[in-house]
């Protein structure tokens, strides 16, 4: 690697200065501004030949002219082979973030349905994140709803439980999804394990594309049922079958001609884009995500839906079969870049005619609707902010607003939350909460939660963007609360030495009726919006929605302990070993005063286990 900055050139006579010294090798270059910063990364086939495009004086697009006049420095690096620099650009685009690359913002994981094998009798769920538990994984789905509907629909169909192991265990007599037909009560013997298991066969193969043999399958059981007089049998293979034939109806699009593909189409419109996917597995659309990637301040098609195929893929297999709206500049090595991370053939594809371009088409569609909505929604929101800039006395509109709520009762299960708003609405990918992990707080202390939210939140800024270079530092905070509320706040912010972030505090006033809210400013005196006006409500949307992910997040953490015992806290004790030892005992506190050999006695544990036990509730006194 190497940097030169050739004095005080910069621009194109800075690009010159580098051609002599550069190889005609594949590798990855960096242009850097005058304070360091990295403008853009790309790749190259040949570096000389590459980066001596830059330095001509003219034919270059309004962008990459605003690049080449900001670039005071260069860094380059050589690779052996054109795929390893496509990688190593992708790579530092995820960590550099510079400005003038094309950047994908949305990574979220996508979520999958698994049929866990870890049980006799298998559980069928929704499953996101790494593939750790034992059982086959069907997907990636759009979207958390296209998972929830899917599950539903199979459930009426195929009567698989979705309850846990423990649940399950524990059952003396069936649920209640057994009465409204979406379950066949493995729990309590009414199907043995041959039935099940036959049950989940049928599931599998319609996660597999072969519905049409499920269904036949279910006609000739239901056609034996009858001649053989089980009029009851027959009935519920009848709905069984009507079900089955709802999901193929709900499912939209399904393609004959390809069995797995990604569909990825982009529409660019006013300097910004949308990339619809949608999801094709086992000849069945399993919905579609759009996204909006930075265009890098204005780059053209082709490098954009490049950038977003590297970066998309960066921690997700792709497909076998990829369908694109447009072409790509190099999509031979996108395609072995990809075939390497999936460790089978991967094909790129732009078709042009037939059932595979009217699914790009459809997606294409899809796409430029989504970007429409979207432009439309952000000019309304750009208005919102100019007026929030006014009336709030702000210097600039905000870019990024922080609200925070706290949510408890009586001071247990404490939880603070932030949500995140700005230009192009709620920022859901951004929102946060904090538990309450302060012990020397009262029961109840609004401002020591407050305090210990922003202490932990600002520290963390401070020492991951000290420079506040990101994106992520607020331009305004929103407290819900009055005059004492924003004045401790303010404090807190001058003990971190951040005293340059404009703070309002939202409080309810007179008879705490919504509109009648008074707003509160660090030396200044209160004052109210008009009832009817947009701005207030817009306050009160950003509150109302602070408001409902702190108690969301609340009751997320006292439901979960209320089914916590002190088993939670015993090390080596997992899920098995605490089901395996409540079974045995019927509650913890009976653990808690078992002797050693009768620990020792439970299936599953072992001696050391049961001395661990064992000493964990005699130590407890």
């Amino acid at each position: 690697m190497a940097e030169v900055t050739s004095g005080q050139l910069s621009g194109h006579a800075l690009i010159q200065s580098h051609l002599k010294s550069l190889t005609a090798q594949p590798g990855v270059y960096r242009m850097l501004d005058a304070e360091g910063r990295v403008l853009y990364v790309g790749k190259a086939r040949n570096l000389k030949a590459r980066v001596s495009n830059y330095a001509r004086p003219s034919g270059h697009s309004a962008r990459i002219q605003r690049m080449i006049h900001a670039t005071h420095a260069m860094m380059f690096l050589t690779t052996r082979t054109e795929t390893e620099a496509l990688l190593l650009e992708q790579n530092l685009i995820k960590q550099l973030k510079p400005y003038f690359n094309v950047l994908l913002r949305d990574d979220k994981s996508f979520p999958n349905i698994l049929v866990s094998k870890e049980h006799p009798f298998p559980q069928i769920k929704k499953h996101r994140g790494a593939k750790k538990e034992k059982g086959d994984y069907y997907g990636p789905f759009a979207s958390a709803g296209a998972v929830n509907r899917t599950l539903n629909q199979l459930q009426k169909v195929f009567l698989l439980r979705n309850c846990s192991d423990a649940m399950f265990s524990s059952r003396t007599r069936p649920c209640l999804l057994y009465q409204i037909k979406r379950c066949a009560a493995p729990c309590v013997g009414y199907v043995d394990e041959a039935e099940y298991g036959a049950l989940v066969a049928d599931a599998e193969r319609f996660l597999q594309g072969r519905s049409t043999q499920v269904q036949a399958k279910l006609a000739e059981e239901m056609a034996a049922a009858s001649e053989a007089l089980e009029f009851e049998r027959a009935a519920a293979l009848r709905d069984r079958i009507k079900a089955l034939t709802q999901v193929q109806q709900v499912q939209g699009i399904n393609p004959r001609g390809v069995a797995e593909a990604d569909v990825v189409a982009l529409h660019m419109e006013g300097g910004q884009a949308c990339v619809q996917v949608f999801f094709i597995r086992a000849n069945q659309s399993w919905g579609n995500r759009d996204f909006y990637p930075k265009t890098g301040s204005g780059a053209e098609e082709a490098e954009v839906l490049e950038a977003f195929l590297g970066q998309f893929y960066a921690d997700k297999a792709p497909p076998r079969l990829i369908l694109l709206s447009h072409p790509i500049e190099d999509a031979d090595l996108m395609t072995e870049l990809l075939s390497d991370r999936a460790g089978r053939k991967v094909e790129l594809a732009v078709p042009q005619r037939g059932e595979k371009a009217e699914l790009v088409e459809n997606a294409a569609r899809n796409a430029r609707e989504s970007l429409g909505r979207r432009m439309s929604e952000s000019a309304a929101q750009s208005k919102l902010l100019e007026g929030l800039a006014e009336a709030f006395d702000l210097d600039a509109p905000p870019r990024r607003i922080e609200i925070y709520d706290n949510s408890h009762i009586q001071g247990t299960n404490a939880v603070g939350g932030m949500v995140v708003a700005g230009p192009e609405g709620f920022v859901k990918g951004q929102y946060r909460k904090f538990n309450i992990k302060g012990t020397d707080l009262t029961p109840g202390d609004d401002f020591g939660m407050m305090k210990e939210v922003l202490t932990r939140r600002f520290a963390r800024l401070l020492k991951e963007d000290p420079d506040r270079e990101g994106e992520a530092w607020p331009d305004l905070l929103l407290i819900d609360g009055g005059a004492g509320q924003v004045s401790a706040v303010a404090g807190i912010m001058a003990e971190m030495g951040v005293e340059d972030i404009a703070m309002i505090g939202v409080a309810k006033g007179i008879d705490r009726d919504a509109g009648k809210e008074e707003f509160h400013r660090p030396g200044k005196p209160p004052f109210a919006l008009p009832h009817n006006s947009p701005v207030l409500y817009f306050v009160q949307r950003m509150r109302d929605e602070a408001h409902r992910w702190a108690i969301g997040a609340h009751r997320a953490k006292r439901a979960k302990s209320v089914g916590a015992t002190p088993l939670d806290e015993v090390p080596g004790i997992g899920a098995a070993r605490k089901r395996a030892l409540l079974q045995h005992f019927g509650s913890a506190k009976a653990v808690s005063r078992a002797g050693l050999e009768d620990l020792k006695a439970v299936d599953g544990i072992s001696e050391t286990i049961a001395q661990t036990v064992y000493d964990f509730f005699h130590a407890q006194g």
